[in-house]
């Protein structure tokens, strides 16, 4: 399998060989829909929280007699059903995160990567030679590169070039390379890697530890 590998003027340099175990890994929909609900669970705070009648400050005194006063028998002030009072069955803090097993999560990476590929959806640039952090320069290269209206630009590490030319781009995410995830998979258009970048991909969702 091949790719092109494009300048920061948007020309094609040279072809690449890349990883068909990466690249070449047909769909399979049931495990990204695992990964996604995962990786959102996983998101989650859970520290959402409410106080009950046992922790409502107020007393805990009968408010009035039982018969005789032709009103509803009550008890305290801290019932659920009286304003102010504890909140009946609600939230508590608790862990929404959901284990996913390390080969499923490597095979929805690769799925989408292998996706994006097949789509056109996939562009791998030599590298960035920006002299200094611009957002104009970083535009023109995704325009140039057809990597609209949304992008990643995953680099080997963190390029604080690339980040603050990238960061008031609103459709465009820079991560790197290892970092990559399924739910930024499925909501950016395009990929643009760095040949770099691309090798990293390949050594850690090719099954290798970085």
């Amino acid at each position: 399998m091949e790719i092109a590998v494009y300048n920061t003027q948007g020309q094609v340099v040279k072809n690449r060989n890349i990883s068909e175990a990466v690249f070449g890994v047909s769909m399979n929909e049931a495990v990204v829909h695992q990964a996604v609900v995962a990786q959102a669970a996983n998101a989650r705070q859970g520290t959402q929280s409410t106080k009950g009648r046992s922790e409502v400050a107020g007393s805990s005194k009968k408010l009035f007699r039982q018969k005789g006063t032709g009103e509803a028998r009550a008890g305290s002030v801290k019932s659920g059903l009286r304003p102010g009072g504890g909140i009946i069955f609600g939230p508590k803090p608790r862990d929404f995160g959901k284990a996913l097993p390390k080969k499923v999560r490597q095979l929805a990476i690769r799925c989408l990567l292998s996706d994006k590929f097949s789509s056109g959806g996939l562009k791998v640039i030599e590298g960035f030679n920006f002299e200094a952090p611009k957002t104009k320069d970083m535009a023109a290269l995704l325009t140039a590169l057809e990597c609209v209206p949304s992008a990643i630009v995953a680099t080997s590490g963190v390029d604080e070039k690339v980040v603050l030319s990238a960061r008031n781009l609103p459709k465009v995410k820079t991560t790197p390379a290892n970092l990559l995830n399924v739910a930024d998979l499925l909501k950016y258009d395009k990929l643009l890697l760095t040949e770099e970048a691309l090798a990293v991909v390949e050594k850690v969702w090719g099954g290798e530890a970085v």
